[in-house]
């Protein structure tokens, strides 16, 4: 049975967790800010098996991003990654006032729209939303 808890995990956790699904290497540092200044991090333990996490960045007033959803791919398609979703968007909701909306924001991989899009997300650009922009910047 997977349990899920609400914490921050360990910088190795984390690089090792990204290693596994084959993104992008960070170093410590990177990963160290990263978690450090996570909103909130929600994470999928197959025992004491890491399986997964996500975190939530932002302003927690106007908007806020799901980033990182990592679950490893044996345990794909068994409804971890949309449990993690669903507590990330819970938490998102916590943040909101009375009378207030806050936007939840994410940027998915190629491919993997679907999966956003079952839990409610829309896809852009539409009518009214142009695109999402993304750039890299490099220190060199």
């Amino acid at each position: 049975m997977i349990r899920y808890v609400e914490q921050k995990i360990s910088v190795e956790d984390y690089l090792e967790l990204r290693l596994k699904v084959g993104w992008k290497r960070l170093t410590d540092r990177q990963a160290s800010m990263a978690i450090e200044n996570a909103l909130t991090m929600f994470t999928a333990y197959d025992g004491d098996k890491l399986v997964g996490m996500g975190r939530l960045v932002g302003d927690a007033a106007v908007v806020v991003y799901i980033q990182d959803l990592i679950v490893l791919p044996e345990y794909r398609c068994h409804g971890v990654g949309g449990h993690l979703v669903e507590l990330l968007k819970k938490k998102a909701a916590s943040f909101a006032e009375e009378g207030e909306e806050i936007m939840l924001c994410l940027m998915c991989a190629k491919g993997r729209e679907e999966f956003y899009e079952r839990h409610n997300f829309i896809a852009r650009p539409t009518d009214y939303l142009g695109p999402g922009m993304i750039q890299y910047i490099r220190h060199v």
